[in-house]
Order: C-alpha cells, then structure tokens, then sequence
C-alpha cells in the first residue's frame, strides 16, 4: 500500500450540511404534471364517448355493508397511524422530514379537489363546482379520492425507517381505494389519477423540501466494514469529498498503513443535471455515463480499477466493496500516490514530465481502456524523480472503448498540457508521443462539448486556446482534417427552434380552430393569377440582384435556377441562411475567390436590409393618415421604432449577442465596402443590383396584396401601404426566427398584423396569407429540388 497522505479536512457540521435535492424527483413530479394536464384535456372527449363503467354494475359485486365497513376500519387505522408517524418524528427533532410529509400530503389533497372541481366544470358548464364535493357519478373519470392521494403522498414522503408501519399504511391505503372502486364511488381511470396526483405531489415535495441530509457513516460500521476486509482501523477521520461530492475517509490502519474509504449515497445527486444535459445534447460515445444506482457505480470503479492495473498503468487499486445500508455502499482503496499536475510548478514540467504523462495515457489505451475524466487533478507522475504516470478519478471511464472516446482522451490531454505548458509544447509532445498522423487526426474534437468539464471549465480562463491548439496543429501537419468531428446530438438552439415553432404552431393551431379550408379554393382566379405572376417576379429579381453584385459574369437562367435552389434549402435551414449558403457556393464555383463570394452575397444582404428599414418606416408612417394631427406619427411607426430600439439596445448591451452576431455577420461584411466601391464604378451594376432589390420587395408585397384580394369582396378596398407594412414586418419577424424559413412566425405575424394594421377580417386574412405561403414558400419547393439537383449534377454549385 502506498503511504502518501492527503491533508485531513475538518469534519463537516450535520447541522450545516446542504440538504440534498434529487433531480430525478423534479423530473418525475414534472412529468406527472403533465400527464394530469393531458388527462384533464382528454375528458371532454372520453366523456362524450360513451365508455364509462356502470357503477351500478360495480356496486352488484359485494354488498356495499361489507364495503362501508372494511372502509371505515382501514380509515381509522391510516388515521391512527399518521399520527403517530407525526409524533414520533416530532420527539426525533427532524421538522424537514415532517414538513415534507405534511407538505406534500395537504398538496395532493389541495390538487385532487381542485381536479374534483375542474371535471364538474367541464360536465356540468352551468353549475358553480364546490371543490370539496365529487364529480357525479355517471361520469368516467369519477370523483379523484384526494383523501388516498394524500394518504399515498404522504407514505411516499414520510422519515425513512418505520418498514412495518408503512406496510400497513400501504394495505390500509389500498383498501380504501378498492372498496371505493367497488362501491361506485369512484372509477378505474379516476383511481389512476387519483395515484398519479399523490406520486406527483410526493416527488415535487421532495425536491422543493429536500429529502433530508443524510446521516454521516457511523466511524463503528466504517471499521466493521474494514474488519470484514482484513482490515482493522485504529482511528477514521473524515477527510472532505471527491470531486463527485461523494464523502471521503482517511483509516489508519494498526499495520501502520492508509486507506480511502469513499461513501457512495443514493441522496448525492452531484453534477446530475450537467450530465444529463450531456447525455441529452451530445452524441451517444461522447455522453458521459449515467451510472444508475451506487452498487453499479462502486462495480464499475472496481472494474475499472482492475483493468487498468492489470494493464500496467498505476491507478488507486480498490480493496474492497462494502455495504452501510440500504442506498449506502463503501468503496475502500488504496491512497493514490501519484502528485496531480495541478500541484505541480510550472518549472517542473518538463518535456520528459509531458511524456511520461503521454506513455501512460497510451498504455491504457493500447489496451482499450479510455479514461474519459482527464484533468490537473487525475493526472500526476509518481517519485522524487518522475518515473511513470499515474492516474486517478477513472471510475467513469469505459473497457472496450471505441475509438471515439481514445481520440477525445487525447484532444482532452493535449488541452490539459497546454493550459500548464502553453499550446506549442503541449503540440510537439502530442507529436513525439504519438506522431504526426496521430497528432493530426486530434484537431476535429478539438471542441469544448467533447471536453470533461473541469477542463471545459477551465476553457474560461484561457480564452482562445483551443484555437492556438488548431493553429498549431496545422501548422505542424498541414493535411490535418479541419471538418470538426460531429459530437454533438443536438445544440440548444435546436430546442430553441424546437420550442419557438411548437409555440407558434400552437397559435396559429388555436387561429385556424373552426376556419373551412376549403374556402382557399375560392379564391378570385385573376388575383390568384396576379399573385402567381407576382412570386414569379420575386425569383426574377432575386436574381438580378446576385447578377448585379458578384462581379464574375453569371448565366441569367442558371441564376434563377439558383433561387429556386436556394427556395429547396430553406425548407431545413433558418431564414437567410439557406439562400446565404447557395448562393455563395454557386458564385465561388462560377470562377469568383472565396473571399470575394462572400463579401458579393454579403453585399446583397445589406443592401436589401438598407432598403427594407427605410421602406418599413415610411409606409408605417403612411398608414397613420388619419394620425396626422399636428403631424404626429401613427401608433404603427411608434411600435415599431420602440421595439427596433429595444431589440438594438439588447444587442449592443449584451456582449455576448453582441459577439455572435459580430461572428455571424463578420465573413459576409468584411469585404463589402470594397466591393460596394467597386460597384459604384460600374452604374449598369449598380442599377441591376439595387434595383433587383427593389423589385424582390415590390413582388413580395404585390403579391401579398393580390392574395389579400383574391378573398376580398369587390366592393372593399384594401390599403396597399398597410399591406406593405404586414409583409415588410412579418419578413423582419420571420428573419429573426430561427425556424426553417420562418416558417410558422411569419403566418402568425402576417394574420395578425393584416387583421390589426390593414383591418382585414379574419376570416379573409387567414386564407390570404396561406395563399401567399403557398406561392412564395411551398410552391417552389418541387422546382427548386429539381433546380437543385440539376445544380449539382452539373457541379454548378
């Protein structure tokens, strides 16, 4: 056994130990939530179905005597028995776990009423509910018992301990819901809901009221446990946490020997919600492990253990698992005598320190063993002299792993050395240890999700590094892949757009309730036509406006094909950015520099956002023309201007919105005023350019316009300026919303800002815009993946 100590930690003091809150009980309560919402919107359906159960046919099973009196029995003993429950918890000084019970049980009943009242609201419209009575009876969810769903709330929360009190709890609780059940005062389905109220309320109480700070070991069952090991300690000192949160021990032992006894607690839910979130947004081999239950843990800890010693590499060897109780397993191994990086100078790190870290890094490999946690703290060398490298914190890491894992192990070494030694040194190590193809085929998970997170963390005080890394990497070896690896499932911004486009589904779903889609068809044929003819024009001048500003000759009918690419693309990417994409693909392949693609498709985003502002204010202002006393501008143009003021100011005050959009707009800008000096020598350029831009808006609106006609009656008169204003909007609305084409933001805008800002009625503004949609969104998507296609076959782009 290794004698190298670790300084001992005071002792914590119960009465200031942080109370434990599982996320699984948050995540459990909430799904509960949920599922109550969805029942409750299913009973207007259910009800009119006609499957309810016959309570009189329940109440034939057994005499409803019989019933009353196992009912009243199993009442008063649940009564009884919570009781005492309350009171011995009193005199035992624990106030959080009775809080807890009481909490979630007056909870359960609370909601269950309310529930009782919400399904008498629904069945019976007319009549005012008394949230103590039940439902009627013929109903099929019947009355929720909230007395059972706080009986069960409060079972499921109670002080730990007590088994044969909870057991009769339990049948006594069980017995009042089945004698319920068959006395036809409740129903199958509403006993479901009646349990799913009490588990939900349980879990919630449990988080929000904590579950109780666990007890520390008991120094006697620590040493019973040794004992049971060969092991008899003379003292046991509490000596901190891991780096899990997990309790740690220091045992000495009468042969002069010491251990590390770590505690493995169901109740410590440390960094939970960080790998769940990984789990959730990164790609199966890049997820870290969620290790359920503390046996598998402690199993996986002593597998991994054995592995890496067995492979040669010096890691902590596990002694011995034990067991404290239910929920509480022991882990003891040996103390690592290793001294981690992050204790170590600067000065000492030398080229043979980081080499040595390397070797043994691939001694774990060569045997498919990856580490997964490498940091400062579970990397460190051993002896005076270094001799070899030794590792701790590898409970989580992975036998038979893919290669994957080994390559983020090496992208997660090489980012450790370079915060110590600087990204050069911790390059040219990379390359004397594994070689220059090896070192190479790192940079693509050179990325911040692949990292552990001490390291990801540790990211925040050395901004830019990962990106020194890759200079340097490529510099070494010039044919390393710069496509990153995909390691991530899925980014936030997806759930964001997720989230964005349920929300506006979920409005434009509740505008569309009771609206007959059959009257798009009938729509004024001559105004169909005009607002066809329109969206046509729209592709026209999209583009005119690429022919007028790339400077490289470009075929007209090749360009239009383009657009209506472009129109395929959106269909998956955010509004602008498919089109971006396209069109500077088909520029670069049509002869033009890189750089000078994307200053030319830049050029032509900013100069359409120079046009459509100034057109947005001006006819917002128009439309106040009953407004215009004392030239005052109109309610339009005020709450326009205050929300684009506002949503500048957030930008420019928020650096980090400030910074991701400086990133995103950064390669399209940068070459633009060249380019727009460039352009002002040739007037033919010029006018093609700005006026295409033009004309791409004119289209759009006259083609909105005609759509708003088409369903108009001949006698009313729509505004064209407010009808410019709806579409300039909606398309700034549908910009800023990150679903594909804006799809779903701009129909809720366009509808309500035809309704509120054109008076257009409803019923006329709904088929109008879907018309429109039609023809400018979803009509050319077919061409535009035949256009597509062609395009590529043709290596056009």
């Amino acid at each position: 056994m290794t004698t190298r100590t670790a300084p001992d930690a005071p002792v914590p003091d119960p009465s200031t130990a942080r109370t434990p809150r599982r996320p699984v009980d948050l995540l459990l309560g909430t799904a509960g939530l949920l599922l109550v919402a969805a029942i409750m919107l299913a009973v207007r359906v259910a009800t009119d179905s006609g499957d309810a159960a016959d309570p009189d046919r329940l109440r034939s099973i057994m005499p409803s005597g019989l019933l009353l009196f196992v009912a009243v029995g199993a009442n008063l003993v649940i009564i009884v028995l919570v009781c005492y429950v309350v009171l011995r918890t009193l005199f035992t000084g624990r106030p959080r776990d009775l809080a807890r019970a009481m909490a979630s049980g007056v909870a359960a009943y609370v909601l269950a009423s309310l529930i009782n009242a919400a399904l008498a609201t629904l069945i019976s419209p007319g009549q005012v509910p008394n949230p103590l009575t039940p439902a009627p009876d013929d109903v099929f969810t019947g009355a929720t018992l909230g007395y059972v769903a706080a009986v069960l709330a409060f079972i499921r929360t109670m002080p730990t301990g007590l088994p044969r009190t909870r057991s009769v709890l339990w049948a006594g609780n069980t017995a009042v819901a089945v004698c319920a059940l068959l006395a036809g005062v409740t129903s199958l389905l509403a006993l479901v809901l009646t349990v799913l109220v009490g588990l939900t309320c349980a879990f919630l109480a449990r988080y929000a009221i904590g579950a109780g700070a666990p007890a520390p070991a008991d120094d006697r069952r620590l040493r019973a446990e040794l004992e049971r090991f060969g092991m008899t300690a003379t003292t046991v000192a509490r000596a901190g946490e891991d780096r899990e949160g997990n309790p740690r021990h220091l045992a000495e032992l009468d042969d002069g020997g010491r251990v590390e006894v770590t505690v493995l607690s169901s109740e410590n839910t440390s960094g939970f919600w960080r790998r769940l979130r990984d789990l959730v947004f990164l790609r199966g081999p890049v997820a870290p492990r969620m290790l359920y239950g503390v046996r598998r843990r402690a199993e996986h800890a002593a597998l991994m253990s054995y592995s890496a010693r067995n492979a040669g590499v010096t890691v902590p060897r596990v002694l011995g698992v034990g067991e404290l109780g239910p929920g509480t397993v022991v882990l003891v191994r040996e103390l690592p005598g290793s001294l981690p990086l992050e204790d170590l100078d600067d000065d000492a790190l030398t080229d043979d320190v980081l080499d040595l870290c390397w070797n043994g890094l691939g001694i774990l490999h060569r045997h498919r063993i990856a580490h997964g946690g490498l940091s400062g703290a579970t990397v460190g060398i051993l002896g005076a002299a270094p001799e070899r490298a030794g590792f701790t914190g590898i409970d989580r890491g992975t036998v038979a792993a893919p290669q994957m894992r080994i390559s983020l192990d090496h992208a997660a070494m090489v980012t450790l050395l370079a915060m110590r030694v600087g990204a050069e040194r911790a390059v040219d190590s990379a390359v004397r240890s594994l070689g220059v193809p090896a070192t190479a085929a790192i940079l693509p998970f050179l990325q911040p999700a692949g990292l552990p997170y001490p390291l990801r963390s540790g990211l925040r005080a050395h901004r830019g590094l990962l990106g020194r890394l890759r200079e340097r990497m490529v510099e070494t070896a010039p044919e390393a892949p710069a496509e990153p690896a995909r390691l991530e499932r899925m980014r936030p911004r997806t759930i964001v757009s997720f989230v964005v486009a349920t929300a506006v589904g979920l409005v434009l779903l509740y505008q569309l309730t009771g609206v007959d889609f059959s009257t798009i068809g009938q729509a004024d044929p001559a105004w169909a036509a005009a607002a066809f003819v329109m969206s046509t024009v729209c592709m026209v001048a999209a583009a005119m406006i690429l022919v007028g500003f790339v400077p490289v000759p470009l075929p007209w009918w090749r360009t239009v094909m383009v657009q209506y690419a472009a129109s395929f693309v959106r269909i998956a990417a955010p509004a602008g950015l498919g089109s971006i994409a396209v069109n500077t693909r088909f520029v670069t392949r049509a002869g033009a520099p890189a750089a000078l693609a994307l200053s030319a498709v830049g050029l032509t985003q900013l100069v359409g956002f120079l046009i459509h502002v100034p057109l947005l204010l001006v006819c917002a202002y128009l439309t106040g023309a009953s407004y215009w006393t004392g030239f005052t501008p109109s309610p339009t143009v005020v709450g326009i201007s205050i929300a684009g003021t506002a949503v500048v100011a957030v930008v420019l005050l928020s650096p980090r919105m400030r910074r991701a959009i400086a990133s995103r707009t950064r390669p399209y800008l940068q070459g633009v005023l060249p380019r727009l000096l460039d352009m002002l020598q040739s007037p033919s350029s010029l006018l093609l350019g700005f006026g295409g831009t033009l004309l791409l808006t004119v289209g759009f609106v006259l083609c909105l316009y005609a759509s708003v006609a088409a369903f108009t009656d001949p006698g009313t008169r729509v505004s064209l300026v407010a009808v410019a204003v709806v579409f300039l909007a909606g398309n700034a609305i549908g910009s800023a919303a990150p679903t594909p084409g804006g799809l779903g933001a701009v129909e809720a805008a366009l509808i309500g800002g035809l309704t509120a800002v054109a008076g257009v009625p409803a019923a006329v503004a709904l088929p109008a815009v879907l018309l429109f949609r039609l023809l400018t969104f979803w009509f050319p998507v077919l061409p535009g993946w035949a256009a597509f296609s062609h395009l590529q076959r043709r290596e056009a782009i």
